[in-house]
Formats: C-alpha cells, sequence, structure tokens
C-alpha cells in the first residue's frame, strides 16, 4: 500500500466539513462557520460530487473514489484520476479562462478538487437538450473551447521537447485510456456482459454492428489512432454531460479522462452527441410542441459549432505560424500556396477524424454499457427504439462513408435524410 493510499478516506457530508474548515484555500471560500450546507449531487458514473454553500458563498468538492462508483468495487478503478482532472482543469483554464471554472485547491492523496460552483441557472447541457432550450451561444463558445486547448497543446504551438515531456506524463492517465479502448471501441462490437440496449426492438440491431466487417474495420483504425496519436491535451470525455450552460454561459467540467490523444476525439463527441440529441427529440415531442423548430436548431448549432472551430483555429495557427511550433517549420513552408495546401489538409483530415469518432461515440451510447438520458428519458420503449434505430443507422453510415464528406453542410443535410 502507498503512502497516498494510506493517506486516501473517503468522504461524506460530516467529515467533509472538517476538511473544508482545515484547509485555508477553501475555507477562504465558504468561511468555517457552523452553518455549512453540504449536499452530495454526484450523479455520473465515477465519483463523488459535493455542493458546499454558506450564507456568502459555494464551491464544490468533487472525490474520487478507488472504484467506478455505478458498478461498486467490483470494477477497480485508479484514484489518480483526480490528478489529471486537476492538471487539465488549470492548463485548459490557463488557455481558456472564460469556459473552464477556477480550481481552489486539489489534495492529491486524497483525490480531492475543490472548484468554482456553477450556480443556477447553470444546468448540464444535456438536461437542457431534452427540454428543448436553446442557448444562442453555445457553438461560440465551445468553438473557441476546443480551438484554444486543442491549438495551443499541439505541435501546431509547441516544440516538441515541450510536447513529449507533456505526453509523458499523461501517459499515467492509462486505466481511464483503458476505459474508453474498451466501451468505445471493443465492447459494443462483441459479445460483452456490459452491453445493453432497448430489447428485443434493438437485438436484431445489435447483432448487426457484431457482425459487420467493415464497421469493424473502421473502428479499428480510430482505435488505432486513438492509442497511439499523440496530437494534443484532449478533455477526452467531451459529451453533452460535461458542458454546464446558461443562455450566456458556457462551462466545460469532468476532463478526468484527459490525456494527450487525438483533437477529433474531443471535437466528435461533442458533435456525436449534438447528433444524439437531435434524433431523440422525437421521443420528446408533444401536441403542444412537435420539437420541429428545435431540431433545425440543433442541426444549426451542429454546423455552426464545426464552423466556428475551423474559423478559429485557423486563425491561431496563422496567429503563431512564425512561433516555436515544430509541426510546420517556416523555414519550410513559407510560401503560401503550401501553406493553403497543409492547412485545408489538416482541417480536412480533422473533419474526418471527428465524424468518426462521433459515430463511435454514439453508436456505445445505444448498443454499449453506458447510455446517454436523451434516450433513456423516453418511457415509451417502441418509440425510443425507434429514435435510437435512427441514431444508430445513421453512425454506422457516418463512420463508413465520412471520408467523403467535404463539409460539415453535407454531414447535416445525410442527418436530415436519415431523419424523414
Amino acid at each position: 500500500m502507498t503512502t497516498s493510499d494510506q493517506q486516501f478516506r473517503s468522504l461524506d457530508e460530516k467529515s467533509l466539513v472538517d476538511y473544508i474548515k482545515s484547509t485555508p484555500s477553501l475555507s477562504s471560500v465558504v468561511g468555517t462557520s457552523d452553518n455549512l450546507v453540504v449536499k452530495e449531487v454526484g450523479d455520473g458514473n465515477l465519483n463523488f460530487v459535493f455542493i458546499v454553500s454558506s450564507p456568502s458563498s459555494s464551491l464544490v468538492i468533487k472525490q474520487a473514489l478507488p472504484y467506478i462508483r455505478c458498478i461498486g468495487e467490483s470494477w477497480p478503478m485508479t484514484k489518480e484520476r483526480a490528478y489529471f482532472e486537476a492538471t487539465t482543469l488549470k492548463e485548459h483554464g490557463r488557455l481558456c479562462p472564460a469556459h473552464v471554472p477556477e480550481v481552489y485547491h486539489f489534495d492529491r492523496p486524497m483525490s480531492l478538487i475543490g472548484m468554482r460552483y456553477l450556480a443556477p441557472p447553470h444546468i448540464i447541457l444535456r438536461k437542457g437538450l431534452i427540454a428543448g432550450i436553446e442557448y444562442p451561444l453555445l457553438a461560440e463558445h465551445m468553438a473557441e473551447y476546443m480551438s484554444k486547448t486543442l491549438f495551443y497543446t499541439s505541435l501546431l504551438y509547441t516544440t516538441t521537447t515541450e510536447h513529449k515531456r507533456a505526453v509523458a506524463e499523461f501517459c499515467g492517465n492509462v486505466e481511464l485510456c483503458r476505459l474508453t479502448e474498451q466501451v468505445v471501441f471493443s465492447d459494443p462490437y462483441k459479445v460483452s456482459e456490459y452491453n445493453r440496449w432497448t430489447s428485443p426492438h434493438l437485438d436484431n440491431d445489435a447483432v448487426a454492428v457484431r457482425e459487420d466487417n467493415v464497421l469493424k474495420l473502421e473502428v479499428a483504425q480510430l482505435k488505432s489512432m486513438f492509442c497511439e496519436r499523440t496530437q494534443a491535451l484532449i478533455h477526452g470525455d467531451l459529451h453533452t454531460g460535461s458542458v454546464m450552460v446558461t443562455q450566456d454561459s458556457t462551462q466545460v467540467i469532468d476532463p478526468e479522462f484527459s490525456f494527450y490523444g487525438p483533437m477529433g476525439f474531443d471535437i466528435g463527441a461533442l458533435l456525436g452527441n449534438l447528433m444524439l440529441a437531435f434524433f431523440a427529440q422525437d421521443g420528446h415531442a408533444t401536441e403542444e410542441n412537435d420539437r420541429k423548430a428545435y431540431k433545425k436548431w440543433i442541426l444549426r448549432t451542429i454546423e455552426e459549432t464545426w464552423n466556428l472551430f475551423h474559423k478559429k483555429f485557423i486563425a491561431l495557427w496563422d496567429e503563431h505560424k512564425d512561433g516555436s511550433g515544430e509541426a510546420y517549420l517556416p523555414q519550410i513552408y513559407n510560401n503560401p500556396d503550401v501553406w493553403q495546401l497543409i492547412q485545408t489538409k489538416y482541417l480536412r483530415d480533422l473533419l474526418h477524424d471527428s465524424l468518426g469518432f462521433g459515430s463511435a461515440k454514439m453508436t456505445r451510447r445505444i448498443v454499449g454499457v453506458a447510455h446517454v438520458e436523451d434516450f433513456e428519458s423516453i418511457t415509451d420503449a417502441n418509440k425510443r427504439a425507434d429514435c435510437e434505430r435512427k441514431a444508430l443507422n445513421f453512425a454506422k453510415t457516418l463512420l463508413k462513408e465520412r471520408r467523403k464528406f467535404v463539409s460539415i453542410d453535407e454531414v447535416v443535410s445525410t442527418m436530415q435524410q436519415a431523419d424523414p
């Protein structure tokens, strides 16, 4: 047993109050009075999450457990994920402070992070999408977050020496990477005890995924890229449950799966989950609201997210093209024609990577272990299965044919055809 293990203890509402009172970086935020209110709000799969409130202020405490919370001690999981989460929150917060909550405190032996509380009306984006709420600044904000965090941690901006050092540090987050490898790239394509789907409605669809050889070849390529390509410091789990929103605020949380991986995995996770939200809308439609207008808003948001990301990413690249980044040395790539070729190919490849990873993320949410509330909250099993089947069939088509798309507009048109 390591010293860190010996120092670890799981906190509850009472012991957390004592911990805060003895920790200046936390007590300076909420005080040390006896009327601190602690509420456990963790509805995720892995961790305890507490909101701690005093009459004047609040903060969030997140503590990693040495196992997967939604399954129990039979599936052990390293507590060190809290270190990578805190490190990424700080780094991404430095690069994009407008869209990442501030970290007040990190205790490595206790696997505990104290951070800014995102006060109401902030809600999880996924819940807002289920409720049919439009967020006019979502695409702009997410494009800013992704362009800055991905560009500034890539070789387009950093030296190979800096990059390799950072890659080496984040290689330590191997257990959560292996979890992703299993649940995204492996389990949906084989018989696994953890897989589930809307049964019996999708029984044949699940079998079809497992027997689709072309699909398996494509997923193998994506898994290889996920495991081998250290392109940038990615969030690693950037779905709509990892974003909190209001009409004018967008905050990215929960980067415990972070590591140096392919940029398209982050972009694809966000786009793929917006696509899931689109296909789920018919299951939430009522006589008063057929959700047709809202579906159009989701499609516009998907388009705008990629197009704004493209624009912002290119602008950062142009601004720093003579900087320290070693991917494309100015002495070699210093004429406008070759520069145009490089940027066009880079972003085209990134679009295709993003569409591939987005497809894989959609598939695992329908026939894999962890599903999404977008579909799960549709109580009518027949309606739910219809929505899921459309999403699954689109995901399969997108994965196999992603390289033929030149623009996100073409992808959106294909989505509309898949949802007549």
